[in-house]
């Protein structure tokens, strides 16, 4: 599988989304590349080769995995996103437990657009299309998603789209098996490569339901499963730092987004949904 999202994607964006599932030589490659996108741009495809210890044919096959005719193209848009960078990267200093994270997280919303690179109009209004007309509903998630697919269901719930939330693992799978043709599990995955999560989207799969499957990396296991796969990749420079953050918050604004969109697609229906929820809301909330 190579790049499939928007042709004016960065790199950055392609190896976060990629990086994980390459030939182990051809990730010795984007990993070179994302230590030292500076570095990168200056070498030719055998530097680059020497650098990351591979083969010059690994190197032009790594930038053919992230889109690219060749390494020549990849190296022209690395510096196009180096130059864009430069260009808005003043951000004032300050050393201050505040200032560090003020700067972390003006950092973390300048590649938030990034995120959506992966992903089509067509993908999104399919999504939709199922949650709308899907007989049952599961949402599920496992680890650091488990939250965010509670947020889900609470979300869908509110706009009058009756489903279904369990967090344990085993309970999950139960009632996955159960869903039938006709019927949706959505699940969220971050790693894509949760055990528990791969193991409930097998039960759904098997009892005649589509899968529908939000995740940071495009050749991760539950996407390749998804029959609706959304892949937005991680906020992070690095695979390195997205395993030490491992950050959702991207994955949770897009889950509002696309709720809101979804109460948009159901008219009337959506509007009294909503309604509803802010009175019971406001009959919650003590005065």
């Amino acid at each position: 599988m190579s790049w499939i999202g928007a042709t004016d994607a960065k790199p950055s964006v392609r190896i976060a989304a990629l990086a994980p599932d390459l030939l182990r030589t051809e990730r010795l490659v984007v990993d070179a590349i994302a230590q030292d996108r500076g570095k990168a741009t200056e070498l030719t495809a055998q530097e680059l080769a020497e650098w990351a210890g591979v083969g010059r044919t690994t190197v032009i096959r790594a930038a053919q995995a992230l889109g690219y005719e060749g390494y020549s193209q990849l190296r022209v848009a690395l510096v196009q996103e180096l130059a864009s960078e430069a260009s808005t990267s003043a951000v004032e200093s300050d050393s201050s437990s505040l200032g560090v994270i003020r700067s972390r997280m003006v950092q973390v919303g300048s590649r938030l657009e990034n995120t959506l690179a992966v992903l089509t109009p067509e993908a999104i209004d399919a999504v939709l299309d199922l949650l709308n007309s899907a007989g049952r509903v599961l949402v599920a998630g496992n680890g650091l998603s488990g939250p965010l697919a509670l947020a889900l269901a609470m979300r869908l719930n509110a706009a009058g789209r009756s489903v279904e939330y369990f967090a344990d693992p085993i309970a999950q799978q139960i009632a996955a098996k159960q869903l039938g043709a006709g019927s949706a599990l959505f699940v969220l995955s971050g790693s894509g490569a949760s055990r528990s999560t791969l193991d409930v989207i097998a039960a759904a799969q098997e009892s005649g339901a589509q899968v529908i499957a939000l995740t940071s990396f495009a050749r991760s296991a539950v996407a390749k499963l998804a029959d609706f796969p959304l892949v937005m990749p991680p906020t992070q420079e690095s695979f390195h730092d997205e395993l030490v953050h491992t950050s959702r918050g991207a994955l949770m604004l897009f889950v509002e987004e696309l709720v809101d969109l979804f109460v948009e697609r159901r008219g009337e229906r959506g509007r009294i949904a909503r309604q509803t929820a802010i009175s019971m809301l406001g009959r919650a909330i003590a005065d």
